[in-house]
């Protein structure tokens, strides 16, 4: 009998084992840059991942990181490639180390923004009102594609009067609220879909030597293998995307309201658009 005990317990230890390894849940690894498209996307992606029963780590990088970690197989995914001019330089160099997929969005857009009442409509007019707004370009993180392009348009336009300043998205919106709320000029590197043209009153300079693109596509970019590791998980990927960029632009309204969670803000819009959620799945 105590022979058939130690027999008991021994195997219900080998099956717990076994059964702790058979279904413990599968780790989808996915960078993204903390823009608050990029944000709203991830985590959006997060949540239908673990929906579908899978763990999901997000891990906030810059931009020449994000693209490093997918060709190197570090991070499996992630879901805001701007082609085919912000990311240009990082595709042309790792293409061959990564897959395409996608579209995630659709219209999107690079420019300098300006608000309403500002009374230029080119970048070519900036230099003649720089003291109108204090000499300087506000801009996002230094590894973003659109300082590499803001950069260039500030030689190519011989904007000497003005500093292309460095910051991030959230310093950025917070410089236009700023001056939005005293009257004063301000031109800020944007994009679009962004939350900010549905808050404010805003509009992009014209662009007359066309350095900063024309409209843009966000992708998905996967690692090379995930298709055979995860298959389930690069299908959900082919299939991921929002319908129009006014999906991912309430979204990323919904993350600026107070004490708003990108997280449980992608599950609501799961709840809330659930024919979204069964076309990436396919369930």
């Amino acid at each position: 009998m105590r022979k058939l005990i130690i027999t008991c317990i021994a195997s219900l230890a080998l099956v717990a084992a076994f059964g702790s390894t058979v279904f413990a849940k599968q780790k989808v690894k996915l960078a993204y840059v903390e823009w608050d498209c990029a944000t709203a996307s991830t985590y959006t992606a997060k949540a239908a991942l673990e929906k579908m029963g899978y763990e999901v780590e997000v891990l906030p990088v810059a931009a020449a990181a994000m693209w490093q970690a997918v060709s190197t197989g570090d991070v499996d995914a992630m879901v805001t490639a701007w082609l085919p001019v912000t990311h240009k330089t990082y595709y042309e160099r790792l293409k061959d180390k990564v897959v395409k997929l996608g579209p995630v969005s659709t219209g999107a857009k690079l420019g300098w923004a300006v608000p309403s009442y500002v009374t230029i409509n080119s970048i070519e007019e900036i230099n003649d009102n720089a003291d109108k707004f204090d000499g300087k370009i506000i801009g996002i993180d230094p590894g973003a594609g659109l300082m590499s392009l803001s950069e260039k348009a500030v030689d190519e336009y011989g904007l000497d009067k003005m500093e292309l300043m460095e910051g991030s998205g959230a310093t950025m919106t917070a410089a236009l609220a700023d001056a939005i709320k005293n009257k004063k000029w301000a031109v800020v590197t944007a994009w679009s879909p962004h939350w900010m043209f549905g808050r404010w009153d805003l509009k992009y300079l014209k662009d007359p030597k066309g350095i900063l693109g024309n409209e843009e596509q966000i992708y998905t970019i996967v690692r090379k293998d995930l298709q055979k590791d995860m298959p389930k998980v690069f299908n959900f990927f082919k299939n991921f995307g929002w319908a129009s960029p006014d999906q991912l632009q309430m979204v990323m309204a919904w993350n600026q309201e107070d004490g708003a969670d990108p997280l449980t803000n992608g599950k609501r819009f799961i709840k809330e658009y659930p024919q979204m959620y069964k076309k990436w799945t396919g369930k």
